[in-house]
């Protein structure tokens, strides 16, 4: 098995207030599972986060399930935790597309996710990637919501003076500043 090549991590952002996180995990594969949350954890209590986990049946509901919370809860971000081995039928390509593809959506729509979902070929290449004292890619999922939340809070400051502001509100007939009787 071939090892995975150096790259640059960034470090963990630093908060000046709490931060909350919903953990999203499937535990279709439960050892694979409990690994990539133990490294997720593990990375969420470096910057002191607080987290809660809600299980949910297989990869396809993940995002579903961020989607509910981010209507109806209130997290600062979320990080999806599953995994997806590739089988004899076309399944595979529809579970890694879509949640993947779901999941992206969401983001794009302001939420603040890491996506730890792997996709991999075969156990053996799960096992490497859920290690969370190899390549960890559960606190992976976690490093990256945080850098999202991070920069939501810094571009998210509502104390800037940006955008549209409107004037005076005239009703219609109003123009001359006499109102209408």
């Amino acid at each position: 098995m071939a090892q995975a090549e150096d790259h640059y991590i960034l470090p963990l952002p630093e908060f000046d207030r709490p931060v909350k996180l919903l953990v999203v995990v499937s535990p279709y594969y439960k050892p694979i599972a409990d690994n990539l949350l133990k490294g997720c954890i593990a990375v969420l209590d470096q910057v002191g986060a607080t987290h809660e986990i809600a299980e949910v049946p297989g990869a396809l509901e993940i995002p579903s399930a961020i989607r509910i919370a981010e209507r109806l809860a209130n997290y600062d971000g979320y990080v999806a935790l599953g995994c997806v081995i590739r089988g004899e039928t076309t399944h595979y390509e529809t579970v890694c597309n879509d949640s993947s593809r779901a999941l992206q959506l969401l983001g794009l729509d302001s939420a603040c996710i890491g996506n730890g979902i792997l996709t991999v070929e075969n156990r053996p290449q799960a096992e490497v990637r859920a290690d969370p004292d190899g390549q960890n890619k559960g606190g992976g999922a976690a490093a990256a919501a945080l850098h999202l939340i991070a920069l939501s809070r810094r571009w998210g400051d509502k104390g800037r003076d940006i955008g549209f502001k409107p004037g005076e509100i005239l009703l219609a007939g109003d123009t001359d500043g006499t109102k209408l009787t």
